[in-house]
């Protein structure tokens, strides 16, 4: 099936530290990645994994089971889907450090983000959750050990101290850490190799890297998520790390959660460009060069940021690009193979789509969310800041006072009443959808984020419409028409 594509491997990223999906829902989406020529998964279970034993205070409310774990796996080999297990053992450590009990293990007191490479019992913490993960997943080849954004490594007091020490370097300390990890794994589970994203070795000097003995015990993967990113230095840091040693190198992409923080839809035509870079990237280098691509979709950028695009609304943009990816580009015949695997009658690559969003798992979610994401906050504000009838006889002064003229009643509050019974029962459409594939939290959240803000002013706006439509003031009320407040 791989064709002319260059990446042998194609691993669509799961990342559950937000909106982690039913088991329900994967087995109906599963089928699909492996149609659109994925043939792995990253999995970054973060706390959705069952933690056991003194680990179990890192479980989510809502964590799989070790038997939906076990179902996901299955659903996976069924689909000849090869999965790949990730866990942060170094930076976004929040879902961990994040708890009093293991505050002490922070790098910075202050900050969950990075663990203390310096104490026993931090690479204890992480050896015990490689274990734990590995038990679950026997035979797996690869395991990802994280170890990107190590924010404010040597910031802390123990770093602090062995860095006045001569020779020693903030890289030293973190190939040392990485290295640990590493061979924690090469001892306990011989037959799997450690990956690791690579934003932290790019900048150590060949000389440094090729001495460490990382390059021996890992294959760094490549990120940039970029729709700009720069081919020839990509090429320049392949060349790099295959001259320290690394034997096998892996790129990563991105197909959605990479474009905002708290993005709702997916802008296709930026991760389309993306890929076809990393196509550019792949062919300017031996064949053999690249052992595969991860296709990351992000869901937050770290443990306590928003929710960005939910699963569901970037599958468009997973096809296009994992398409491109098997066919070399994005010409005319592949999209309409995207259109045909997805039930869409006119994919929309450079806007949002406006219309139908096709017949795929999930899609009664995209449709739903891009009504919200581009008509219910702007609807809102055309009705509170644009309504001459609003703004001209039932402004924030009048609110106030609860003061209207008897007449414009009947202008506002039929238009607010409409707009409000519209959205109301195409959220709870929504709702009802979400709840078919996420766990209440999530839907929770996405709604009190994107939806709740907006259906708030407009109940606002009719409960001060209803109290102004009582007994009128008097005229001659005091202050009524001066700057204090009745």
């Amino acid at each position: 099936m791989s064709g002319s594509s260059p990446f042998k491997r194609r691993l669509v990223h799961l990342d559950l530290k937000g909106a982690p999906p039913k088991v329900s829902y994967l087995s109906e989406i599963f089928p699909l990645f492996h149609a659109l020529g994925a043939n792995g998964l990253l999995i970054e279970y973060e706390d959705m994994f069952p933690y056991e034993g003194h680990l179990r205070l890192l479980r989510a409310k809502h964590a799989y089971s070790p038997f939906e774990i076990k179902e996901i796996l299955h659903l996976a080999t069924l689909n000849n889907l090869e999965v790949i297990p990730l866990v942060q053992t170094f930076g976004h450590m929040e879902f961990v450090l994040k708890h009093e009990a293991l505050t002490h293990l922070r790098e910075v007191a202050l900050f969950p983000n990075t663990l203390n490479p310096h104490e026993a019992e931090s690479l204890a913490l992480v050896g015990a959750m490689i274990d734990q993960i590995m038990e679950l997943h026997p035979g797996a080849r690869w395991l990802h050990i994280g170890c990107d954004e190590v924010y404010y490594l040597g910031e802390g007091e123990a770093s602090r101290q062995w860095l006045q020490q001569e020779q020693n370097t903030k890289a030293k300390l973190c190939l040392s850490h990485v290295k640990a990890v590493a061979s924690h794994v090469q001892a306990r589970h011989p037959a799997t190799t450690p990956l690791v994203w690579d934003d932290m070795l790019r900048d150590i000097p060949e000389d440094q890297l090729s001495a460490s003995g990382v390059p021996q015990l890992v294959e760094p993967v490549l990120w940039d998520y970029g729709a700009d990113l720069d081919i020839h230095g990509k090429a320049l840091l392949m060349e790099k790390y295959r001259k320290c040693g690394f034997s096998q190198l892996w790129a990563a992409s991105a197909f959605k959660g990479a474009t905002g923080v708290n993005q709702a839809l997916t802008p296709i035509e930026h991760h389309l460009r993306n890929h076809v870079q990393w196509l550019q990237v792949a062919g300017s280098g031996p064949a053999d060069m690249l052992q595969g691509i991860v296709l990351t979709g992000w869901q937050r950028y770290d443990h306590f940021s928003v929710l960005c695009e939910l699963l569901p609304v970037g599958i468009p943009s997973l096809a296009v690009c994992l398409q491109s990816l098997l066919h070399g580009g994005f010409a005319e015949d592949v999209k309409a193979r995207v259109e045909n695997f997805l039930g869409i009658s006119s994919l929309e690559i450079t806007d949002f789509m406006r219309e139908g969003a096709g017949s795929f798992p999930g899609s009664d979610i995209l449709a739903l969310i891009t009504q919200v994401s581009l008509h219910l906050r702007s609807s809102v504000d055309a009705l509170l800041e644009r309504d001459r009838y609003v703004t001209g006889w039932f402004s924030p002064f009048h609110r106030r006072r609860k003061l209207i003229h008897p007449v414009m009643i009947q202008h506002i509050q039929p238009q607010a009443l409409s707009l409000l019974a519209r959205w109301s029962a195409l959220v709870g459409e929504l709702e009802a959808a979400l709840q078919r594939v996420f766990y209440s939290d999530t839907v929770e959240e996405w709604l009190e984020e994107n939806v709740y803000p907006s259906l708030q002013q407009l109940q606002g706006l009719l409960q001060d419409l209803s109290e102004a439509a009582g007994p009128p003031p008097s005229l001659a009320s005091p202050g009524l028409y001066t700057s204090q407040d009745p």
